[in-house]
C-alpha cells in the first residue's frame, strides 16, 4: 500500500481528481484543504475507505485509472488535520497487523 498527502492542492489537481472520481455525484467535496491518496489492492482499499470514514469527517472517493496491476486509488478529501488523522489510522492498521488491513 502506498500513501501520500497533498496539502493545499492546486485547482488543477482537484480538477484532475474530480474528472476521474468513480462516484456519480457531480459535486466537489465541501472542504478540500488536503487530499490523501492511498493506492493498493482492492481489498485493502475498501477497508481503508471504511477506516477513513469512521475515523474523522472526510469524503472518500474511488479514483478511476488504467493500472495494469489492478491497483485501486482512493482520494480522501477534507481539512488537513482530518486527512492526516485518517491516513495515520490507515497506516497504523496496516503496520500493526490489524485484522482490518
Amino acid at each position: 500500500m502506498e500513501i501520500r498527502i497533498i496539502k493545499s492542492p492546486s485547482p488543477g489537481t482537484v480538477d484532475i481528481l474530480m474528472r476521474r472520481k468513480g462516484s456519480l455525484k457531480s459535486e466537489v467535496p465541501p472542504l478540500i484543504d488536503a487530499i490523501g491518496l492511498v493506492q493498493g489492492r482492492m481489498i485493502e482499499m475498501v477497508v481503508a475507505a471504511d477506516i477513513a470514514e469512521k475515523t474523522v469527517g472526510v469524503t472518500v472517493e474511488d479514483i478511476r485509472g488504467s493500472c495494469p496491476q489492478n491497483m485501486i486509488l482512493l482520494a480522501i478529501f477534507g481539512d488537513t488535520a482530518s486527512v492526516e488523522s485518517a491516513l495515520a489510522q490507515i497506516k497504523q492498521e496496516a503496520e500493526g497487523g490489524s485484522k482490518y488491513l
